[in-house]
């Protein structure tokens, strides 16, 4: 300072321009954290409260952090007569005060902290605080609860970067809320470093681990006794459960692959309908109307209903009302929206698109272009499931929900789902249908595309079921999306190229050769991520279900030269086609099944084939097969490879299906690999 040579004088005049400018506008004095006195915000037991348990504590929670050397037992105190130490929690914002022994039962008790309080800086309490409440006549109030957890007790492929909550039945005491109270273990009883909190909002207690869980590792969560609610009762008993982590450290699931309406797009219809199509299935339960949001001008809520198609994979907002015309709308996906294995979306997906000027008629109604059972078609399969395949995506809410959009009579009661192009309507009877019996299926005008333009008119075809029972397919679930899957890696050499589906590993360490090998577009690879861990997941549900089956008839050990009608057929050991050719023969029913259960490998030998005849189509042609099995050189087979190890397709080897292994390697040399 100019004119200033005495050091303590610089120094006392530089901390009275600091006081000077913190406290010359009574604005800023007001509101700096500093000289604001601390408040009590909360108490238990509750001020006025009456029934508080005999055993309870006593706390006080501030509006800041305080000194903890002057809230002790002189400046917090209970009356009449209690004698009990004071402890802190580690932020210095709640105060517990216990009691050395049992309150008295039936009692009206004061609690006082006085003005010596003070916060960090020395500012003390404006006056003393004071609340009283009563003890019960008898015993405590019942003891809360543990209401929900996650993750869920006995959960699976949990993401290794989760936190860990436990919901309970009331409000509970911040203060009995903390690491020893809520603790989370590994393995045996290591414990897991970790921050607990109570959110008060939703009653919740939230353990966050240091660093991410060990994965494939079980862990045991535990709320104890000394979990007390704001009367001071406890829980009746430790609450404990237990979750397995993921194979790897997950990731957030991909962001959608394609929005309807598209983004930036104008003209749209008002009656349209709100979609998004993502690349992998997502939990259904995380898409609703409070994550799947539509705003119109500004922020104003369009309200509306979320429904979602059979794979979990396309999501629809359907507006309540007709939107408003010529208008900017906002379609939001939030972070809530997460994958099965509780992976949330890295970031909200948002997306606009304006209304048209003026009503609009739309585009060209949507048509069906396929059916199965086929129009006509004589033999069908009582246990059938019944399809129409669109030309276009279809509005899922349109034809799922109601029971009067997708029917088949006389009398068929059943469950209607969609694919996930959402192109592809499938009824499932809740029974097999009769033998022998002509039935009409009908898809009516309520089935509405994504712009909410519907079927022109009613279609309509018949079928008529076969005299005999047939064996139903092998439930494929989303692992009839795959091509190629793998349990622990996929290898390949040569100009592989795999067509219709894609390539998936899981839990597996690489997938390599690609290229040379190469995947036909709209095939991708899924690499140890939740889609094809989903897909092992179904096909482990396949491959049981497949060796599960009663009463095949033999089949024999060697293949070669012999033809086999529909249905299931075992071999407790080795199969093998070591010449010529095998035969499988629909007996012109193109929905004939084919079953085979294997008991140890199956091989054929090099330029052997597999022919279909009378009808017979290699996706309903399964292999169940116990260990592993082998195609030979340039040899053609049909159908689909559960194998439980690994599956081997030497060099040239042809396969119209899917080779899916459960545990093992899948091999590739130069193979036509062609959706079945």
């Amino acid at each position: 300072m100019p004119g200033y040579k005495n050091p303590k004088v610089c120094f006392a005049v530089f901390l009275l321009l600091i006081i000077a400018a913190g406290c010359s506008d009574p604005d800023k004095a007001g509101t700096n954290a500093t000289l604001t006195p601390p408040t009590v915000v909360s108490v238990a037991p509750l001020s006025g409260s009456n029934g508080a348990c005999p055993t309870a504590t006593v706390t006080a929670t501030f509006s800041k952090a305080m000194n903890p050397s002057t809230i002790n037992s002189t400046s917090f105190t209970v009356a009449p007569g209690v004698i009990g130490t004071v402890t802190h929690d580690t932020t210095n914002t709640i105060f517990t005060l216990t009691p050395s022994s049992n309150l008295a039962v039936g009692a009206v008790y004061t609690a006082t902290i006085t003005t010596a309080a003070t916060d960090m800086f020395g500012n003390r309490l404006a006056s003393n605080f004071v609340w009283s409440f009563t003890t019960a006549a008898s015993g405590c109030q019942p003891a809360p609860t543990v209401s929900s957890v996650f993750p869920a007790n006995g959960a699976t492929l949990v993401c290794p970067n989760t936190i860990v909550t436990a919901t309970f039945s009331e409000a509970m005491n911040p203060a009995s809320i903390d690491g020893t109270t809520f603790t989370l273990t590994g393995p045996g009883t290591t414990p897991v470093t970790g921050v607990v909190t109570y959110d008060p909002a939703s009653d919740t207690a939230i353990f966050t681990p240091s660093s991410s869980l060990a994965v494939s590792t079980i862990f045991t969560a535990t709320i104890t006794t000394g979990a007390q609610n704001m009367f001071g009762t406890a829980l009746a008993s430790n609450f404990v459960w237990s979750f397995t982590t993921a194979a790897k450290l997950c990731v957030p699931p991909a962001p959608p692959t394609s929005v309807t309406p598209p983004n930036g797009s104008s003209g749209i219809c008002p009656s349209a309908v709100v979609a998004v199509t993502f690349p992998q299935a997502m939990n259904p339960a995380t898409i609703n109307t409070t994550t799947f949001t539509l705003t119109g001008p500004g922020t104003t809520p369009v309200i509306g209903t979320v429904t979602h198609d059979g794979t979990n994979k396309i999501f629809t907002f359907t507006p309540k009302n007709t939107l408003a015309l010529n208008t900017l709308y906002t379609a939001t996906i939030t972070t809530g929206a997460k994958d099965p294995s509780g992976n949330a979306l890295a970031s909200n997906y948002v997306w606009t698109f304006t209304t048209s000027v003026t009503a609009c008629t739309g585009p060209p109604p949507p048509a069906v272009i396929s059916v199965s059972p086929p129009n006509g078609s004589i033999g069908a399969c009582p246990s059938s499931i019944i399809t129409a395949t669109f030309n276009e995506a279809m509005n899922p809410a349109t034809i799922i929900s109601p029971a009067t959009t997708f029917t088949v009579a006389p009398g068929v009661i059943g469950t209607v789902t969609m694919d996930g192009t959402g192109r592809i309507a499938a009824f499932a009877p809740s029974s097999s249908l009769a033998l022998n019996t002509l039935y009409t299926a009908t898809i009516t005008t309520a089935a509405q595309d994504l712009a909410g333009n519907p079927l022109a008119s009613n279609f309509v075809w018949s079928f008529t079921t076969a005299t005999l029972a047939c064996q139903p397919p092998v439930p494929m679930g989303s692992a009839a999306n795959f091509e190629v899957l793998a349990g622990s890696t996929v290898t390949n050499t040569g100009p592989t190229i795999i067509t219709g589906g894609d390539l998936g590993l899981s839990p597996g360490s690489a997938v390599t050769g690609f290229p040379p090998g190469k995947l036909t577009p709209p095939a991708v690879m899924h690499i140890t991520d939740p889609t094809a861990a989903q897909a092992q997941l179904d096909l482990t549900t396949a491959y049981l279900y497949a060796a599960g089956l009663p009463g095949g008839a033999v089949l024999p050990g060697n293949l070669s030269g012999l033809t086999f009608p529909p249905g299931l057929y075992t071999n407790s050991s080795t199969v093998m086609l070591t010449a010529g050719n095998v035969t499988l023969d629909a007996q012109g029913n193109a929905n004939a099944v084919f079953i085979f259960q294997v008991g140890s490998t199956l091989t054929t030998i090099g330029s052997t084939k597999v022919i279909l005849a009378g009808g017979a189509q290699a996706k309903n042609v399964f292999w169940q097969v116990a260990s592993s099995a082998t195609l030979g050189t340039n040899s053609v087979f049909e159908g689909t490879i559960l194998s439980l190890q690994s599956i081997t397709l030497d060099t040239g080897a042809t396969l119209t299906g899917r080779a899916l292994a459960r545990n093992g390697a899948v091999t590739l040399d130069s193979n036509p690999v062609n959706a079945p």
